[in-house]
Formats: C-alpha cells, sequence, structure tokens
C-alpha cells in the first residue's frame, strides 16, 4: 500500500481497514492532545479520541478531499466532538445542581451534598432520565415492578397484558437500559 496521503484517504473512504488503521496512527496523537487540551482530563480525551474515530469510520462516505485533507476532516469531527463532551459537561452539572436543589433536608446542611449522596442522586436523574426514553410499556412494566414492586404475574393481571408480553417488555427494557446506562454515565463523569 502507497504510504501517502492520498492513497490512504482513498482507501479509508473505500472501507479499507488498513487504511483506516493507518489513518489511526498518524491521527490520534493530534486527535488526543487536542482533546486533552481543551477538556483537562486524560479520561475524558481518551474517550473523545474513540467517538472521533469511530465517526470517521461511519462517516467515511462523507469525506470529500479538500484543503487540509483528511487530518481537517479528522480535526474538524475533533471540535465536534469536543464540544459534545463540553456540552455533557454542562449538563451534569445542571443535572447535579438541580438534584442537589431538590434534595430533601437540603436546608438543614450548608453547602453541598456529600460526595457520595450526590452521586446517588445523579445517578437516580440518569436512571430516570432513561427510562423516559424507554417506549410507553416498557416503561409502565418496569415501574410497576420497581415502583410498586409487583411481581411479573401481578403487572400482567393488573395491566391486562399477557405474561409474556410482560416478561418480553420487562426483559428489551432492562437490556437497553443496560446499554444505554453506561454511556450516560460516561458523559455524566
Amino acid at each position: 500500500m502507497d504510504g501517502s496521503e492520498e492513497c490512504i484517504a482513498a482507501g479509508f473512504a473505500a472501507g479499507d481497514e488498513h487504511c483506516m488503521e493507518a489513518v489511526y496512527r498518524r491521527w490520534r496523537p493530534l486527535v488526543y492532545s487536542l482533546a486533552h487540551r481543551c477538556l483537562g482530563d486524560e479520561r475524558e480525551a481518551e474517550d473523545v479520541t474513540q467517538q472521533v474515530f469511530l465517526a470517521a469510520w461511519h462517516g467515511r462516505r462523507r469525506y470529500r478531499p479538500g484543503p487540509g485533507g483528511l487530518g481537517a476532516w479528522i480535526t474538524g469531527i475533533t471540535r465536534h466532538k469536543v464540544a459534545d463532551a463540553l456540552e455533557a459537561r454542562t449538563r451534569r452539572a445542571r443535572a447535579a445542581a438541580a438534584a442537589a436543589g431538590a434534595a430533601p433536608g437540603r436546608a438543614d446542611r450548608p453547602g453541598s451534598l456529600p460526595q457520595q449522596e450526590s452521586e446517588q442522586v445523579l445517578d437516580r436523574v440518569l436512571v430516570l432520565g432513561e427510562l423516559a426514553r424507554l417506549p410507553f410499556e416498557q416503561q409502565r412494566v418496569l415501574r410497576l415492578a420497581f415502583y410498586a414492586d409487583l411481581t411479573q404475574t401481578q403487572i400482567a393481571d393488573r395491566t391486562g397484558l399477557p405474561l409474556g408480553t410482560v416478561k418480553s417488555h420487562m426483559r428489551r427494557a432492562l437490556h437497553q437500559l443496560r446499554r444505554s446506562l453506561p454511556a450516560a454515565a460516561r458523559a455524566t463523569r
């Protein structure tokens, strides 16, 4: 394989995995250093770096050679992913502040919530946010199971849904939460 940037870019856009490896080796240090400089956190910079190359790979068919070539295109993706990370950081801070302001008994204690309690409140906010994204029937089944402490059989009786449907909704909902909560948690930390 020719090591020229044009050849690598063309192979990358065509889906050649060897070219993707070359792109990663060539531009990873730049992407990481930009992310680290903007975010000031090694873990976040690593996450953003992974997101950049994943987005580049998924969007490779949209790449069009232009001024600055593939490096400029990847740098543009980096800017967007860093902005997303900063926005997520702001959302986390707002959610934590809102959760801390709404926490019962806060008036008795000057200052903010203890760290562990604050994280638990933030976790509850994240779970409720992800729960709200589920389809209505899946939300309903999970809420009845966890908030009303009903068994699947009791949920089927209360909702009029067949027991197998309740089990399917529960399984799909828990699977979706298992996938989405780690991503939501990373975005908040």
